[in-house]
């Protein structure tokens, strides 16, 4: 959903908590206090860049609270067999790679572009991302994304590929400007890629084992370095399998940041036995999420890595986290008129942008607040788990919420680490208990859940299992700065929680 201005009471109460906030920190400096370093963090990136991904949802961490994306699904063909993919499996709740309820022919899909547009004024990135490889399906590929950009200049074009046949296609990409390619990179040692790829076919002929493989790790690293040539922004995905490239992602990370990808997305591999994979079939767990944690944190000091990946259908439409593909069937979007309007989108994305600004604000007092703050000594780092329908806030009732975001609280910062799934508590309006063993399960690792508002039975489980209980509405990580405040300092500096009513 599109995040409602703020009205006039909020704007004069975050005036108000500005100033009170530049007061203390003012005080704060004359009395000597310091705040706490970060050093270690990747670079911040430059302006340009910046500007580039303000509102990709899957690029920036900052945009996927606000701007929503779709896949359409043109490209069945695939290249290569990935141990954990199976394209025949189709569940219209299932989010996972690869899964699509129905194929679309480049008008279709170009239609359902604009169908989309119009219906979800927030949605700025339209994607390509299988069910197969696009690029194993160029011309299908390439006529969708030429009738898109005829009809709709502000969507971006984003595509997804394993890199296969990239290194043939860059010009082709840059002269449609196609701004953003995400390539799947898993491995740079062919002898632990022989163990996620079974073949490759390449060239009209099928090679097996590490002679495939090879051939895959060299297109992948000559395609990245011509995506750098070419100025246009590369996302790497890495699937993380326990027990076979786990230990040998940083070497992942170190090669793709040498050759000029900018972003670094780790995800679990997912491996349920229903879907028919080879690893599922064959009992390879995915990894946990201390264990997704360790390796991403492992791979986090040289260069960004994206946390918020949901692991979307390739036809999934709306904000990450949710997926409204069912709403725009082929069936149904065939019958809707394209009520694409440009001058209505930028109008929606102005208020968007005004929004972000407020929130950027609280951010900042939140920040500026913990400069202020006397710190225990023993002030650890702590997860918090939080419910959020979107706008980067505190917004949701813990039992309407289907995931949590995670944050890392500490003496300085919070920083968001990812996100859990979880089971619907509320189903037909009273909770469920055997779910909420499992959301426990799922946040164990917390110290406090973050909500709007928490019902009487599920508090008393929650703080049975020893997690905090925070009910409060505003931006995430003022919030959480003040719930961190409360409980690990000696002054509390928490009036940056004061945000958008």
């Amino acid at each position: 959903m599109t995040p409602p201005p703020p009205n006039a009471t909020a704007e004069s109460t975050l005036d108000i908590t500005l100033t009170k906030t530049q007061t203390k920190v003012k005080a704060a400096k004359k009395g000597g206090s310091c705040g706490c370093s970060t050093s270690g963090q990747p670079q911040e990136m430059d302006d340009k860049l910046r500007s580039r991904i303000e509102n990709h949802p899957c690029y920036s961490e900052e945009a996927h609270h606000h701007y929503a994306r779709m896949h359409v699904a043109v490209a069945p063909a695939c290249n290569i067999q990935c141990n954990y993919c199976n394209r025949k499996y189709d569940c219209a709740n299932e989010s996972r790679p690869g899964v699509v309820s129905e194929l679309l022919t480049p008008e279709e899909a170009a239609h359902k572009a604009l169908v989309v547009a119009g219906k979800i004024p927030q949605m700025s990135v339209l994607g390509i991302a299988g069910p197969g490889d696009p690029l194993a399906n160029p011309e299908k590929t390439f006529r969708t994304f030429e009738l898109v950009a005829e009809q709709a200049p502000d969507i971006k074009l984003c595509l997804s590929t394993n890199g296969l046949m990239l290194p043939d296609y860059v010009d082709r990409i840059k002269a449609l400007n196609i701004d953003h390619v995400t390539i799947t990179i898993n491995m740079v040692d062919p002898a632990v890629g022989e163990k996620i790829y079974p073949w490759v076919h390449y060239r009209r002929r099928r090679y097996r084992g590490i002679d495939g493989v090879k051939i895959l790790h060299e297109r992948q690293m000559e395609g990245l370095q011509a995506l750098q040539a070419a100025d246009v922004l590369c996302k790497v995905n890495s699937v993380l399998v326990p027990g076979i490239n786990d230990e040998h992602l940083p070497e992942v990370n170190a090669a793709i940041r040498e050759r000029g990808a900018f972003l670094h997305n780790i995800m679990p591999l997912i491996s349920a036995p229903e879907h028919g994979t080879y690893f599922g079939l064959n009992g390879q767990p995915g990894p946990t999420p201390k264990e997704l944690k360790a390796v991403q944190d492992s791979c986090s000091g040289n260069m960004k890595l994206m946390r918020h990946c949901r692991q979307c259908r390739a036809d999934a439409v709306g904000l990450l986290g949710e997926d409204r593909s069912q709403e725009f069937t082929k069936e149904k979007f065939m019958e809707m008129s394209a009520d694409y309007d440009l001058q209505t989108r930028q109008a929606v994305h102005v208020g968007i942008q005004q929004f972000k600004n407020k929130v950027k604000a609280a951010k900042e007092l939140a920040s500026a607040g913990a400069q202020t703050v006397e710190t225990r000594p023993d002030s650890p780092k702590v997860l918090v788990a939080v419910a959020s329908k979107g706008g980067g806030l505190v917004n949701q009732h813990f039992g309407h919420a289907k995931e949590f975001m995670i944050y890392e609280v500490d003496a300085a910062e919070a920083k968001f680490i990812g996100h859990r799934k979880i089971a619907d508590y509320c189903q037909g309006g009273y909770g469920e208990e055997a779910a909420l063993d499992g959301i426990l399960q799922t946040i164990e690792d917390c110290q406090a859940i973050l909500a709007m508002k928490i019902g009487p039975c599920p508090q008393k489980a929650i703080k049975a299992a020893g997690i905090e209980v925070v009910e409060d509405y505003g931006v995430i990580e003022a919030i959480a700065r003040k719930y961190y405040d409360q409980a690990f300092s000696t002054q509390s500096a928490t009036d940056a929680a004061t945000v958008i009513a």
